[in-house]
């Protein structure tokens, strides 16, 4: 798991928000969440050989990643690496195979792109943890 930062140029016309060290070319399907309020908490979510992408658009998101070894009993002392993503810039974290997450959004009508190396129902391939499984 890494961010690929991205920046932002304004001038008198606007603000340009900008990633160009995120290479497209794995990305098979994308899709936004937009969660009702901030109290809600999409997660634990896994998978095994699925890649993910998070970008902000709008707003910020706290995205908790935990690296899987075991799918079918992971351990719940499993290390929780925190990254928070916002919408100054068009960074991207990226979260590879093996991993869960956790995702929150952080301010009301945040809106986070999520991006996948798979089509959707093509690999089978989600695993579910209750919202409060891991601990460390």
């Amino acid at each position: 798991m890494k961010i690929i930062k991205g920046g932002n140029f304004e001038d008198a016309r606007g603000v340009l928000k900008y990633n160009n060290e995120f290479n497209l070319e794995e990305v098979k399907r994308m899709y936004t969440i937009e969660n009702k309020n901030t109290d809600i908490v999409r997660g634990w979510q896994a998978h095994k050989i699925e890649q993910r992408w998070f970008c902000a658009i709008k707003g910020s998101f706290t995205v908790e990643v935990v690296e899987i070894d075991n799918f079918e009993n992971p351990s719940s002392d499993t290390k929780r690496n925190v990254f928070v993503i916002d919408d100054t810039a068009l960074s991207v974290l990226h979260v590879g195979a093996g991993c869960g997450t956790k995702i929150q959004s952080l301010e009301k009508e945040s809106v986070l792109l999520v991006m996948s190396d798979y089509r959707l129902g093509e690999s089978g391939d989600e695993y579910r943890y209750p919202s409060d499984y891991f601990k460390s």
